[in-house]
C-alpha cells in the first residue's frame, strides 16, 4: 500500500527544555522519495541552543533519577497508548519521508512499540538483587542511570530505531537527546509530541535536528555521558572513535553485507518468498537485508521462485522508493559495474517505472545478479538497494568460507530442511544474528539486536536484556550491621 503524502508542510523544529523552537542555523526542506516534492522542513540549532538544551536536560535528569521506576513506567504506558492511537497517521508520515510502503512503515513502528513494551516490563523485574553472603554481611546491586544520553538515528527507520532506545533509556532514569537523520526528521516531531502528551517532564526529551556540526557538538559536550548510533560502518567507526577518546561509552551499529545460504533441500516456497522479501523489503535499505545469496549446488528452481516473487512487486505499492536521486544513480552505476565484472543480470530493475504521479520520485526495481565473483564489489560493498548478488558454491563448506570473508557480521541466514546442516550454519557463521528459514532474522524482545565485527563498535546490544548495562551503571553495596560471634574471613 502506498504511503499517503501529507497534504500540508510539516516543520520539525528543536525541542529544547520542553518547548518547540526554531533552530537559529536556518531551515532545510525535506523531500519525499515518492515524488521528489518537499513535504516539510527542519531547522538546525546553533551552539547556544545546544548548550541551553543540554543544561536543561541535565537539570531535569537529576529529578527524574529520583522518580521510582513504576512512576516512570506510567508515562511510558500512556506513550504506548498514544502511539497505538495514532499508528496509521505516524506510519504514513514516516513512510512518506523515508520512501517505505505504508505496511513497512507500520511494521517498523510496531517493532519499536515492542521494545517499549519490554521497557515497561522492567518495573516488574528484579533489576537489583540482594544476598546474605556471610554471617551478618549482605551484598546487593542497584542500577543507576548514566545521566544525559545521546542517540543518533538513521533515515531508513525513523521511528523503529529511536524506539529501540527511548523507552529503555527513560525507564532507567536517563534524559534523552535525539539527533534524527537530516533526511527523515519529521517523524521525530510526532514521536516527541506523543511523549509530551503522555506527560514526560520538560527537558527529559530533547530533539535537535541537523547535520555533522550538530552531531560533533553533541558528542563533544561534557554533559553527554553515553552515545548510541545506527548507520553506516564508516560513520559508526568515526563516532565510536570520537566518543571513546573523550572517555564516553559508545555503542555504534554499522552496516552489513548479509549472506543467505540456499541449500537444494530447502522448502521452495519458504525460500522463494523469504529470500525475495529479504532483499526487496524496504527497497533493500536496511542493515538486515540479505544482499548476497550463496547458492549451493543445483538450486535454479528455487532462484526462479525468488525471481518470480521479486518480479511481481509494483513500485510504490509493494516496493518503496530509494532515499535520494544520488542513491539511485549510485545503484545504477553499481549494477553496470557488476555486469562489467562478469555478473549476469537475471532481473533488471533499472528501467522499472512507477505510476505516472510518482514519476518524480526515486525509483529502481528489484535486481538479481548471477555468477557474481567472490571478492568483487557486488559481493563485498553494501549498496543499500533492492539488489541480490548470487555466488555459486559447490558445497556448504565453500559457502561458509565465503561468508567468513566478510568484514561485517550483522546477519546470516540459511534455507534448508536439514536440521544438522542448519545447526552447522548456526555454529560456524560469522554473524551476530542467525536465521534458519528466516530471511530477516531480527530478534524479538527480550532477545537483543546487534551484530559483530565491523557491524558493531562497542560492547553489548542496543535492545533487550543486553542493553541494560549500556543505559545504566551497576552500583554494588556490601553491608554489615552487627559483629558476629562466630565470624570467618568473609565477615
Amino acid at each position: 500500500m502506498r504511503a499517503k503524502i501529507p497534504e500540508s508542510s510539516i516543520q520539525a523544529n528543536c525541542l529544547i527544555a520542553g518547548e518547540w523552537v526554531k533552530g537559529n542555523k536556518g531551515e532545510t526542506k525535506v523531500p519525499s522519495p515518492y515524488t521528489g516534492n518537499a513535504i516539510g522542513s527542519f531547522t538546525e540549532p546553533d551552539s547556544s541552543q545546544i548548550e541551553q538544551a543540554l543544561l536543561a536536560a541535565n537539570s531535569a535528569q537529576k529529578d527524574w533519577a529520583k522518580v521510582p521506576i513504576k512512576e516512570r513506567s506510567k508515562i511510558l504506558h500512556d506513550f504506548r497508548a498514544i502511539l497505538l492511537r495514532d499508528l496509521d497517521e505516524i506510519s504514513h508520515l514516516k513512510a512518506s519521508e523515508s520512501g517505505k510502503t505504508f505496511e513497512e512503515g507500520k511494521a517498523g513502528l510496531m517493532k519499536g512499540i515492542e521494545v517499549l513494551e519490554y521497557a515497561l516490563s522492567l518495573q516488574n523485574l528484579d533489576l537489583n538483587g540482594k544476598l546474605e553472603v556471610s554471617r551478618g554481611v549482605t551484598c546487593e546491586y542497584r542500577r543507576d542511570p548514566v545521566g544525559v544520553v545521546l542517540n543518533i538515528t538513521p533515515f531508513n527507520f525513523p521511528a523503529m530505531v529511536p524506539l529501540w532506545t527511548i523507552p529503555i533509556a527513560l525507564a532507567l532514569g536517563n534524559a534523552y537527546v535525539w539527533k534524527p537523520s537530516d533526511k527523515t526528521p519529521l517523524t521525530s516531531f510526532r514521536i516527541a509530541k506523543a511523549l509530551q502528551e503522555a506527560g514526560l517532564p520538560k527537558g527529559l526529551m530533547t530533539v535537535l535536528p541537523g547535520g555533522a556540526d550538530t552531531v560533533n557538538a553533541l558528542i563533544d559536550h561534557p554533559i553527554i555521558k553515553a552515545i548510541g548510533f545506527v548507520g553506516s560502518t564508516k560513520v559508526a567507526r568515526m563516532i565510536y572513535e570520537r566518543g571513546t577518546r573523550l572517555g564516553k561509552r559508545v555503542l555504534a551499529l554499522g552496516g552489513a553485507k548479509n549472506h543467505v545460504i540456499l541449500l537444494p533441500d530447502a522448502n521452495p516456497d519458504l525460500a522463494g518468498t523469504g529470500i525475495s522479501d529479504s532483499f526487496t523489503g524496504c527497497a533493500g535499505q536496511r542493515c538486515m537485508a540479505a544482499s548476497v545469496l550463496l547458492a549451493v549446488g543445483n538450486v535454479d528452481a528455487h532462484i526462479e521462485k525468488i525471481k518470480a516473487r521479486a518480479s511481481s512487486l509494483k513500485l510504490g505499492e509493494d516496493l518503496g522508493a530509494i532515499i535520494s536521486p544520488g542513491q539511485v544513480e549510485f545503484l545504477r552505476g553499481a549494477i553496470e559495474r557488476a555486469e562489467h565484472d562478469g555478473a549476469k543480470v537475471l532481473l533488471d530493475g533499472r528501467n522499472a517505472t512507477p505510476a505516472a504521479e510518482l514519476s518524480g520520485g526515486n525509483w529502481i526495481g528489484p535486481t538479481i545478479l548471477d555468477q557474481v565473483k567472490p571478492g568483487s564489489e557486488a559481493h563485498t560493498v553494501e549498496w543499500f538497494g533492492p539488489v541480490l548478488s548470487i555466488i555459486r558454491c559447490k558445497d556448504l563448506s565453500e559457502a561458509l568460507r565465503i561468508q567468513a570473508t566478510s568484514p561485517y557480521g550483522n546477519a546470516c541466514s540459511v534455507f534448508t530442511s536439514n536440521g544438522a546442516l542448519a545447526d552447522r550454519v548456526v555454529r560456524e557463521a560469522q554473524a551476530g544474528m542467525i536465521g534458519v528459514n528466516v530471511g530477516v532474522p531480527v530478534p524479538r524482545e527480550p532477545f537483543s539486536f546487534g551484530g559483530i565485527n565491523a557491524s558493531k563498535f562497542g560492547h553489548g546490544d542496543i535492545t533487550g536484556v543486553h542493553s541494560l548495562d549500556f543505559w545504566s551503571d551497576v552500583k554494588k553495596i556490601t553491608t554489615k550491621w552487627e559483629k558476629q560471634a562466630d565470624s570467618n574471613w568473609m565477615s
